[in-house]
């Protein structure tokens, strides 16, 4: 049974306490659209056990991580024809971090995209990412 926190947003959505659109999930790590994105396919990869961060994290799941992220990058060139992807971890407030549950932003990266590192998070257009979600769910 996976290590929870009670009050994390990203344990909820890992539980199915809290609708996401899930994109990918494994025995260590859940794939899923993220609500304020960067760009047209941002994905998060949290892994199933809370860790709040970098410096927190089981290497097991680290790496774990790292390779669905890997997956989740490919599948965002090959499903939504991105021109390139950025895998990002804030580690901290200072860093950008918001939601204190280790995770790697999977975004992908356009040539007419305006995306600059760090993006504002704003809510984006449900819709669509559902749509791109079911795009990224296609190639698994």
């Amino acid at each position: 049974m996976p290590v929870t926190d009670p009050d994390c947003l990203f344990c909820k959505i890992v539980a199915g306490e809290i609708p996401s659109t899930i994109v990918d999930s494994d025995e260590r790590t859940v794939a899923f659209m993220d609500i304020n994105p960067g760009t047209r396919g941002h994905a998060l990869v949290v892994p199933r056990n809370h860790s709040r961060d970098l410096l927190e994290i089981d290497p097991e799941d680290l790496a774990a991580v790292a390779v669905a992220g890997q997956r989740l990058a490919g599948r965002a060139k090959e499903a939504l024809g991105a021109d390139g992807v950025n895998l990002l971890n804030s580690c901290g407030e200072v860093a950008w971090q918001t939601v204190f549950h280790f995770h790697l932003h999977v975004i992908p990266r356009y040539a007419d995209d305006t995306v600059r590192l760090p993006w504002i998070p704003t809510p984006g257009d449900l819709d669509e990412i559902q749509v791109a979600g079911e795009q990224l769910k296609e190639q698994a």
